[in-house]
């Protein structure tokens, strides 16, 4: 409609009128031609304003009157005066009406040039999913125009990926009346997008359900950079558990040292047992098979340890949390023993399973140990005390959580120590990197679970993690 001249509707509003008042003035018909009036005024609500629409009524009230006058100027008998009462009524009411249309169309176009104005992806679709709204925002982010995408199916037009099956969402947006989560879409370029998604169901005033409106965030590059994110920690928490295990240098010797050093004794006893006059059998048959076990034990160290140095993603498995800490413990129990801590464990039996990577749990628990062993180094003039808990909590209702304390009796840390405990590259020992406690943590949360300090009445500090439970109890 762009280009034409500002007197072009008006003139062509007159062109439509000039026929209905000839044939309202010039023919004998005994009807209400005037009425036709309403074919001018309707129209002109498409392409003139608010004044525009009140001349063009004006002019069709003015062109009644005076068709009347023409015709009737010496005869105002009472059927021309209902005619005129007709015609004139169903002018005014068509005027208003349009008036009003015009206004509620305005409105809506006001709305929906202000989301144009966002970046959002935003479109409307009716319940047949056809695309009856489609934003700047949408033709920015997928690259098809308002005019390709109107009246296609959004499922396919989007090549949508859900993260669960149709039918379940569109039941959780009838119960709901709204939806949220994380969808793959296809631009026309044939590029993947990740979106975060929200849908609104839009309903009649008698509760029907009529349209969606889903508005979509761009989220690929934050899902990228959290990819890259979690692959830089499970690097650093390689590199820590490498370092730790440089510390612990000592107790994986001994630990590994102990049944090899059984299969020697036991493989010289086998021999004498087996050297006698008369050998004897079941002796050497005993022996041999305390080698055996001494070996598998070896061979049990060895794999914890190759599972400590792999740089494996995590992989997470129902698991037990006990053995999480036996097995932690076995590694660093040389390391207590030098410093001359004494280690209580109390392991609540029939302990529910949790959901995690065995590695880099034991990780956690592992330096949680260390750092209470260190923070007693120190320590004269009272017991050396390294207490290690589990227990299920928060039962009711569901499974609740498992809990893991670590307690030392050790120097605890001060006031502004305490605010930057989690912090990375905090540390409170000289040598130290500040990264184990800022990793726990981080392993922790990818978990689901979460990790906390407090100082003990009496001395030293006790570490709390808390991971979720499974409904299962644990293998």
């Amino acid at each position: 409609m762009t280009g034409k001249s500002p007197y072009f509707f008006p003139a062509l509003a007159v062109v439509m009128a000039a026929p209905i008042f000839a044939v309202d003035t010039l023919t004998p018909l005994d009807t209400a031609i005037a009425v036709l009036y309403v074919a001018v005024i309707m129209p002109s609500a498409h392409f003139l304003g608010r004044r525009g629409v009140l001349a063009v009524s004006g002019t069709c009230i003015a062109l009644t009157l005076i068709s009347f006058f023409i015709v009737h100027q010496d005869d105002w008998e009472g059927s021309a005066l209902v005619r005129l009462c007709v015609s004139l009524s169903a002018i005014l009411i068509t005027s208003l009406l349009t008036l009003r249309n015009q206004q509620v169309t305005s409105a809506l176009r006001e709305q929906a040039n202000l989301l144009n104005l966002t970046h959002d992806a935003i479109f409307v679709r009716d319940l047949a999913d056809r695309i009856t709204y489609w934003n700047h925002g949408a033709e920015e982010l997928y690259g098809w125009s308002r005019a390709e995408a109107l009246g296609q199916t959004a499922a396919s037009l989007l090549r949508t990926r859900f993260p669960d099956t149709p039918a379940r969402i569109h039941a959780a947006l009838l119960a709901d009346s709204q939806w949220a989560g994380e969808l793959i879409h296809f631009k026309r370029d044939g590029a993947q997008v990740t979106v975060l998604s929200r849908w609104s169901l839009q309903r009649d005033k008698s509760g029907r359900p009529i349209a969606v409106m889903e508005t979509n965030n761009d989220i690929t590059e934050r899902k990228r950079s959290e990819a890259m994110l979690q692959k830089a920690q499970t690097e650093l928490a390689h590199a820590a558990r490498v370092a730790t295990m440089g510390e612990l240098t000592a107790s994986i010797a001994h630990e590994v040292n102990q049944p090899l050093a059984a299969v020697v004794t036991n493989g010289e006893a086998c021999l004498r047992w087996l050297g006698r006059e008369v050998p004897d059998l079941a002796e050497a048959r005993a022996s041999v098979e305390r080698m055996i076990s001494n070996g598998r034990r070896a061979s049990n160290v060895i794999s914890r340890l190759r599972a400590l140095a792999r740089r494996d993603d995590p992989d997470h498995v129902a698991l037990n949390l006990n053995d999480v800490v036996e097995d932690a413990l076995a590694l660093v129990e040389r390391e207590a023993d030098s410093h001359h801590v004494a280690v209580q464990l109390d392991l609540q039996l029939a302990l529910p399973a949790v959901s995690g990577d065995r590695v880099q749990l034991q990780q956690v628990v592992i330096n949680l140990m260390m750092n209470a062993i260190q923070a007693m180094s120190g320590v004269s003039g009272r017991a050396r005390r390294l207490a290690v808990t589990t227990r299920q909590e928060g039962v009711a209702g569901g499974a609740g959580c498992v809990t893991v304390e670590v307690r030392d009796t050790g120097i605890g840390v001060d006031a502004q120590g305490a605010e930057h405990l989690f912090t990375a590259f905090y540390s409170t020992k000289k040598e130290g990197l500040g990264m184990g406690l800022s990793i726990c943590r981080s392993i922790i949360e990818a978990h689901g679970g979460r990790i906390a300090f407090a100082a003990n009445p009496d001395h030293g500090m006790k570490f709390t993690v808390k991971l979720p439970a499974l409904k299962e109890p644990a293998p």
